[in-house]
């Protein structure tokens, strides 16, 4: 099937991606994540908000929001203030903080949900409660929350929540150390890559900013 499709993309001459941003997704602003989070409250739609919130705030990549688990923001009963998971793409820990406006939708959400043990998905499938949400579904998901604010969904997508916070710390505090352990990169070149500024620029605002 894959050499078909190359075969048609040649004979066509019509990438698959023909027509697709693909590049970087864009950043939310300040006042885009307080309308989304308005238009989720509005619409009651409480999953989606938690999951909204907890993205913003942990800053991970879409394959790891879904798997959340229970006990990764609930202990004792009462939301986390401060989590730490293992990346599926590194292997590696990292951890985030969980801020009250995310932990008052976590409550909310968790309220809604119902029961579950620690071990059990914060966010289950609708088809199988046992498993998450998969990837493809958070995708659509953030694309109708940008495209009910106005937004074009070919330039937001899922990685625009991970970048929403990262971006506005190194604009705040030229710290790029400080977001490489925040979105858990190993080298500091793939923070630079993935926020788009000038290495020599950014080296130079985070020299003596050390964490």
């Amino acid at each position: 099937m894959y050499h078909h499709q190359q075969h048609h993309e040649r004979t066509s001459g019509a990438a698959w991606n023909a027509g697709r941003s693909i590049g970087p997704k864009r950043a939310l602003k300040p006042q885009q994540v307080w309308e989304i989070r308005s238009h989720l409250e509005q619409q009651k739609r409480t999953r989606d908000r938690a999951m909204f919130d907890i993205a913003i705030d942990s800053k991970l990549r879409g394959c790891d929001v879904v798997k959340l688990r229970i006990g990764d923001v609930l202990v004792s009963g009462q939301v986390r203030q401060r989590s730490m998971v293992i990346q599926q793409k590194t292997g590696t820990p990292v951890s985030f903080e969980i801020g009250e406006s995310a932990r008052e939708s976590l409550r909310t959400w968790l309220t809604r949900r119902g029961g579950g043990r620690p071990e059990d998905f914060l966010f289950p499938s609708r088809l199988d409660r046992s498993d998450h949400i998969s990837t493809r579904q958070y995708a659509r998901l953030v694309d109708e929350w940008v495209s009910a604010i106005g937004l074009d969904p070919a330039l937001f997508g899922t990685h625009s929540l991970r970048r929403t916070e990262a971006s506005l710390i190194y604009k705040r505090t030229g710290n790029l150390r400080a977001v490489q352990i925040l979105l858990g990169h190993r080298k500091i070149e793939s923070t630079v890559r993935y926020l788009g500024v000038d290495l020599e620029n950014a080296l130079a605002l985070s020299e003596g900013t050390d964490v």
